[in-house]
């Protein structure tokens, strides 16, 4: 009925339609925050992780915004620059290493 090749294809193609849903869902600024407590820490450190998305859906929906500006202060920019950090940063550090390892 099916083969292996199309059943991947369609497990890959379920998981980035989850890995889609799971992240636009809380995007900062898309909630009505009226009732809501403000984000902290870790909202924080979500918002640092999913800035790229963030940032190219808020291209086309004016609501969504990159930083969430109904936060704690302090500790929801404390997060968010870890993460950003973390994961940019991690980046050039890994692609350094690696470029080490292969010299030419």
């Amino acid at each position: 009925m099916f083969h292996t090749k199309q059943i991947k294809i369609l497990a890959m193609f379920l998981f980035l339609i989850l890995v889609m849903v799971v992240l636009t869902s809380c995007l900062p600024g898309t909630l009505a925050q009226q009732d809501l407590k403000p984000a902290g820490f870790l909202m924080g450190v979500w918002h640092g992780w999913i800035a790229p998305f963030s940032l190219i859906i808020s291209i086309f929906r004016p609501d969504v915004r990159l930083y969430d500006s109904y936060n704690t202060g302090w500790w929801y920019d404390f997060g968010f620059y870890i993460a950003i950090i973390s994961g940019f940063g991690g980046l050039s550090l890994f692609r350094k290493t690696s470029a080490n390892r292969n010299p030419r």
